[in-house]
């Protein structure tokens, strides 16, 4: 079983910063990729950023240019600047991987909020 863990969402003014992470534990035995999706009220889910294994990253053009996502191990970290009031959504952890069992997974965090005031 796998475990997604993500913390640093809240409150933030628009065109300040927030860095949020996802730890991944369990039954681990390679990752893949992971990724950060977000979902505002009324929106589809839609994909922030990502980084393999091999620290590949991928960005969306909403935050191309204000987000920087990187890794330690099976912790990764978005930091996201310049926020707008647009980028309010509950921001949910994604991992591709494989475990221990050598099964492929995809396995999601609980969600955190990030709300932007302006």
């Amino acid at each position: 079983q796998v475990q997604l863990v993500e913390s640093g969402g809240g409150f933030v003014q628009a065109g300040g910063s927030l860095t949020l992470s996802c730890t991944a534990s369990g039954s681990i035995f390679r990752i893949r990729a992971m990724c950060w999706y977000r979902q505002a009220p009324g929106k589809q889910r839609e994909l922030v950023a990502s980084i393999s294994e091999t620290d590949s990253t991928n960005y969306a053009d909403p935050v191309k240019g204000r987000c920087t996502i990187s890794r330690d191990h099976a912790t990764v970290y978005p930091q996201m600047n310049s926020q707008k009031p647009e980028d309010t959504a509950v921001y949910y952890c994604n991992a591709n991987l494989i475990t221990f069992e050598l099964y492929d997974s995809t396995d999601w965090g609980q969600g955190t909020q990030v709300t932007v005031s302006s």
